[in-house]
């Protein structure tokens, strides 16, 4: 859907915002400031959910020959159309104002995070915890949410690039939160903050305008694990089984981990109902399908 027929739909706002690229060392060796559209949900109590129009293209999923594991193989092109995606991942107050909304199917605890605070992104949620989230949002917007595919969630991290990350060859513990202690090309050793940071904080998002999403928490995505693309199919659509009771896939890295398992195309496995695996490494952001023509597993 083109960005003219969106504007019919939502009312949307420009925002601006710096975005770099830096060199093996950690060296920004480009900053550039860019604007892009967005629209804003209200939740409960003047708590908003910022919401960011991403251009549909093609890309090149997966991680070419040098790079990852052999579960991120092998490359393969996918088109994706446009939709929008949450700004920043989801944090504590838009979780409590969401869990206080109607029960769809599960009860939500209000507060379930480790690491507290308003505007820390929300862990410790299951898959389908998640899940009931977004029909919560949906009910109360009368628009259509859901996570990501794992498609769609590369490819609005990449926003273009084919580098290792969406800053460049390399990330550094000034750009985002992840363990610093380890190296990925040539940079210097950073803070391992050893905790979550405030979604934002870093002040430097991707190309689309989208923030934190290298690193914080683990972000939950639609799909059913798969052990590689051999079989993927060419769509963004969710690769799901239809009784979602498999293990499912998580992207970005956190706080805990080390740069590579922080790269666009790093992906994990996570227990659907969040039992095993991981437990405050753990959020999502969503995305909005209305007017998209994508539909729900």
């Amino acid at each position: 859907m083109q960005l003219s027929l969106f504007q019919k739909v939502f009312h949307l706002l420009k925002f601006s915002f710096d975005t770099v690229t830096v060199n093996r060392r950690g060296e920004i060796i480009k900053l550039e400031r860019k604007q892009a559209r967005y629209f804003t949900e209200y939740l409960r109590n003047n708590i908003t959910l910022d919401m960011v129009y991403i251009p549909g293209g093609k890309f090149m999923m997966g991680s070419p020959e040098g790079e990852g594991l052999d579960t991120e193989k092998p490359q393969h092109e996918v088109t994706v159309p446009a939709f929008f995606m949450g700004k920043y991942q989801v944090t504590q107050e838009q979780w409590k104002a969401v869990a206080a909304l109607p029960k769809v199917d599960r009860k939500l605890n209000p507060d379930p995070s480790y690491f507290k605070g308003n505007n820390l992104p929300v862990e410790q949620v299951s898959w389908y915890d998640a899940e009931e989230f977004c029909k919560r949002l949906s009910q109360h917007t009368d628009r259509q949410y859901s996570l990501p595919s794992e498609a769609e969630w590369e490819y609005a991290c990449r926003t273009g690039t084919t580098t290792p990350f969406h800053f460049g060859e390399t990330i550094t513990s000034e750009l985002a939160n992840y363990n610093a202690g380890y190296a990925f090309a040539d940079e210097n050793e950073g803070e391992y903050r050893k905790k979550t940071t405030l979604v934002g904080q870093f002040n430097k998002a991707n190309a689309f305008g989208l923030y934190d999403i290298h690193g914080n928490v683990w972000e939950l995505c639609l799909d059913d694990w798969h052990n590689d693309y051999k079989v993927a199919p060419n769509g963004y659509i969710a690769w799901i089984n239809k009784n979602k009771q498999g293990n499912t896939v998580l992207r970005g890295g956190s706080w805990d981990n080390n740069p590579k398992r922080c790269r666009s195309a790093s992906r994990a496995i996570n227990d659907r109902k969040g039992r095993v695996y991981y437990i405050n490494y753990v959020g999502f952001r969503v995305v909005c399908v209305c007017g998209v023509g994508r539909a729900l597993p």
